[in-house]
């Protein structure tokens, strides 16, 4: 009786997948091909499990799945997401480490880090930072499909001057609309009381199917969520890693490995030196209102 439950099941989401796919078609591409990059058409055309993923987080209601669909490509062309690299975002973003991909949580899941502390709010670079954030999120996505993501808010040292309640709303849309399925759970660690009513506005963002998935977690607590393996030891960790760039700091890419990291040569280490002399330059051109900066800040 269960193996004919799940066959019905299974013929069900068949029949939506195909649904979707035909009625976005027939609504969405008839005189609108120019709103969506056509790499990314062609691909809801030939991947289930991309459509399973926005039917899934829109609890299987086709109409509902569209919009999201129709959203999302939107947002993918508006970005050039397809394309981006790390020659198109800004080097220093890289450089200052304040949103990475490093470790796992205790189910698995890679952990996707935001150093709140080095972020303050700045209009004139925040177009840079959210194509930086999907330069991440799109990077992992074609390394492990399919695969969820926990993101750690990590507030440690932070205050009112590191939050820009549009970037969390964005970050939050990733997740949302943009990268269905995706998310886990996100775990804001360490959060100061003063945050407290910044943070209720961020819960009624995240909407009923995501709510449950917002964790908050003392130092003491992250360990509930992830083994020490994968925590600094300021919050109570033995993970021995320090960010840096170049290379892109994620675990799956970086080889070969020596117990200092990753291995590179006299040339990669003269280029990387040459980089962070320039590095000042770059920043001052992104914040020219900012007399005084700290090196390693990342102006939100």
């Amino acid at each position: 009786m269960a193996e004919l439950d799940q066959h019905e099941g299974e013929q069900d989401l068949e029949k939506k997948i195909e649904e979707t796919r035909q009625r976005f078609k027939n609504e969405f591409l008839q005189d609108s091909t120019e709103k969506y990059d056509s790499r990314d058409v062609e691909r809801l055309q030939k991947d289930d499990a991309l459509v399973e993923g926005y039917l899934t987080w829109r609890l299987h209601v086709v109409d509902e799945a569209l919009k999201m669909i129709d959203e999302s490509f939107q947002w993918r062309k508006e970005f050039g997401v397809n394309d981006l690299s790390e020659n198109s975002i800004p080097k220093w973003m890289f450089e200052t480490g304040a949103v990475y991909l490093h470790g796992y949580d205790k189910e698995g899941n890679k952990l996707f880090w935001f150093k709140v502390k080095l972020h303050i709010k700045d209009a004139k670079t925040i177009l840079d930072k959210k194509k930086y954030v999907a330069f991440w999120l799109e990077r992992y996505a074609k390394k492990e499909p399919g695969m969820p993501l926990t993101v750690v808010f990590d507030m440690s040292e932070s205050g009112l001057s590191n939050i820009d309640m549009d970037f969390v709303n964005y970050v939050i849309n990733c997740f949302k609309v943009y990268y269905p399925k995706f998310l886990s759970k996100m775990i804001i660690v360490d959060m100061p009381w003063i945050m407290n009513a910044a943070w209720r506005i961020v819960k009624s963002w995240l909407g009923p199917e995501a709510i449950s998935k917002l964790k908050f977690a003392s130092k003491a607590e992250v360990q509930t969520f992830i083994d020490p393996e994968y925590l600094p030891p300021y919050l109570g960790g033995t993970d021995p890693f320090k960010y840096s760039y170049p290379p892109l700091p994620d675990d799956d890419f970086q080889t070969p490995i020596c117990d200092n990291g990753p291995i590179v040569s006299e040339d990669e280490i003269e280029s990387k030196d040459s980089e962070m002399e320039g590095k000042d330059t770059l920043e001052s051109s992104f914040n020219s209102e900012i007399a005084v900066k700290p090196k390693k800040g990342w102006m939100w």
